[in-house]
Order: structure tokens, then sequence, then C-alpha cells
């Protein structure tokens, strides 16, 4: 879709193009495509492009020149090189430091103890033809199996289309698994009927890619918090009062919780989301894609907040994500997923490090500014 519009917008052979954000949320192979395909067409047609972008990382890969706005005001500009490798504005030295790095933190002593066992989960579904001649099937999910430990984080990466998402999905139970069992706190969840997993709904819990588009816009947002809690029997004032020091937990002021979810920025509607299935204080929180829509500083604020949580709550967490760099900062563990199947999986440190599987070398060398981010992890080790 992406190409698309480029082909659109070049259509009348422009001599500038304007480029608003264009790889935000794209996984990082489509996105080195989509640059590549951008650097081709202006090679070729000498089109001028201006390129809006909250990711550095693409900055380092397409831009010549880099100005730097905050609050509306221009706070440093110049060459590409002179910005990146010697940022002078306080703003500019921000920005670069909320890149996550490639490098991954030493890794954690886990649990023993498995609290998520997904064995053999498979999803395929079939759309279009006649009675059932015809169809389109798609294998979205194949015969997946993994195991998260207590108090871990568990990383699923892959491109889009990669499987990831729908695997979530049957893993919370929003769509039906084919087949396989997907075990916690002692029950199969694949095998749990619509009422039963309405009163186990408790232990797992998701926080979703668009904060905006899975809040409610006519409820205030503390009401939107205490929702769960209420339908599960808890009393109304109880819940709102817990939600409020959810608020606090998840670094929102109390007093907020009186504002509608517009009248919040991206990175406090997802605090919300947070807020919102933490209420039912959850064995497994299942994230996709929580971060993907952020800009890199307030990225880095939920990372740092997730693994907060994680620490104090004693969370077991799923992240879905298509961006490497994140996995590498919060994931204990890692699983490659490739066209509906787990190519490779393990300790992080051991998937990003010594990658097996061609799949996960070229997701690896894809990621946008790769040389330019080791070359800063370097200089700040």
């Amino acid at each position: 879709r992406q190409r698309a519009m480029i082909a659109m917008a070049l259509a009348l052979d422009p001599k500038l193009l304007i480029a608003d954000e264009p790889t935000t949320a794209l996984d990082v192979t489509t996105q080195a495509q989509i640059l590549k395909l951008i650097r081709d067409l202006q090679q070729r047609k000498k089109t001028a492009v201006l390129f809006i972008t909250h990711d550095f990382g693409v900055v380092a890969e397409i831009a010549d020149r880099v100005v730097v706005m905050q609050h509306g005001a221009i706070v440093e500009q110049g060459a590409a090189d002179t910005v990146l490798n010697d940022p002078q504005h306080p703003y500019t030295r921000q920005l670069i430091a909320a890149v996550p790095p490639l490098t991954t933190p030493p890794p954690r002593i886990l649990s023993g103890k498995t609290i998520l066992t997904i064995d053999g989960v498979s999803k395929t579904y079939r759309t279009g033809g006649f009675l059932g001649r015809g169809a389109r099937i798609t294998e979205a999910v194949k015969n997946v199996s993994l195991r998260l430990p207590r108090g871990a984080t568990l990383g699923i990466v892959g491109e889009s289309g990669s499987g990831k998402s729908t695997l979530a999905r049957c893993i919370v139970r929003l769509i039906d698994p084919d087949a396989g069992s997907i075990v916690l706190a002692g029950k199969d969840w694949a095998k749990l009927g619509r009422d039963e997993i309405r009163r186990e709904t408790r232990h797992i819990q998701m926080v979703f890619q668009d904060p905006f588009a899975s809040l409610n816009p006519r409820r205030k947002a503390t009401e939107l918090v205490a929702q769960g809690p209420i339908v599960h029997g808890t009393g109304r004032a109880t819940a709102i009062a817990e939600a409020r020091k959810l608020f606090e937990l998840v670094g929102l002021d109390p007093s907020a919780g009186d504002r509608f979810p517009h009248e919040f920025s991206g990175g406090q509607r997802q605090r919300i989301g947070l807020a919102r299935a933490l209420a039912l204080r959850p064995d497994v929180l299942v994230a996709d894609e929580p971060v993907s829509a952020l800009d890199v500083s307030v990225q880095a604020q939920v990372l740092r907040l997730l693994a907060e949580l994680r620490q104090q709550l004693g969370l077991s967490i799923i992240f879905i994500t298509h961006d490497l760099r994140v996995a590498a900062q919060i994931c204990d563990l890692i699983a490659v997923m490739k066209d509906g199947a787990v190519v490779e999986q393990g300790m992080t440190a051991e998937v990003f490090g010594r990658p097996q599987h061609p799949y996960t070398q070229a997701l690896l060398s894809a990621i946008p500014g790769g040389d330019f981010t080791r070359k800063r992890d370097a200089l700040i080790a």
C-alpha cells in the first residue's frame, strides 16, 4: 500500500516529495524496501525529498541534511553526519540516545517454573470460493510451540504477515485456534468455551498497538480502567479507587482520569491501555506492538515502564514486535516467526548475537541505520 501511495505521489513528476512518517509501524524489511525505493526514485527523477520521521535510525539511512524540531521550533540543523555524530542541542542528544541499542542487556536469571505453555497451535483462514470450492487458504499460524517462564518476557518478532499477531489473538482467545493447546493456570485455553473465557480472563490481558482505537471515546479514562473489575464483581467505588492507584503506577496523574481518551497524547493513551490491562491483576500480559506508533523518546518511557511493572508486579509478558531493537532491550527470550511458523527461538542474546536461521540474519541486517547505531553503542560502551 505504501508503494502504491508513493507511485501516486510521483505520477505528476513533482519537484518535491513530502514523505510524512512513511515507514512508521512497518517491519524492518519492508521499511528497508521503502527507503531503497525512495532513494532510487530520487536518483532517477532528481526529486527532492522532505522526509518526516521520529526514527533516527531511518534518518541515518536516508538523510543528507537534518532539521530537528521541538515545540514547533527548529533547535538544530545541519549535514546528517554532523548532527548524528556531533549533536549540539540537548533535545537532539536526547532523541539519539532514545534510539534502542542493538546490543542486549545482561541476561536475567529466569524462573524454572513455566506459567504459559503453547503446544502445536495452528490457525488457518479460508476466504472466497463458493460452497468451499476455490477458497483461498492461508495458514496464518503453523504448529507453534513456545514456553513462557514465570516473570519472563518472551518476544515474538517477524515481518508483517508472519503470524505473530494472529498467534497473540489465539493466546487470549480473541480468535479460536484450529489445533493445539494453550495451558495457563492449569487450564487449556484452547478448549475453553466463551463463558469460561469470560470468567478466566483475569489471568491474561492484552495491550493493543493502537491505544486510541481500543479505548471507548465516550467514556472517561478512569471508567475505562475500572470497567473490567466492575464486570467481574468489584464494587464501582472500589474499582474507581483502584483505577486511580493504577494511574499513579503507570505514571499518570490520578486527576487526569476524568478526561476522555482524545484529551491524552499517544504515549499517555498507551499508559491508560496498560492500566486497563493491569486492573484485573493478570498473570500474563500480551503486548501487541505497544510502542510501534510512538516516537523514540515516548517509546523509551513505555519500555522502561513495562520493565518496572514486570519487576514490581511479577508479570510474565509476551511482547509482539517487528522492531528488533525494541525486542533486544526488553525481551529475555525471542521467537522469530516467518510464514506462520517459528523458525528460531532462544535467549535474546543468543538469537541476536549468533543468529542461525537465514531469515533471522536478514531481519537483523535490514535494521535501518544499523551502522550508525552500532557506532553510537560502541562510543557509549
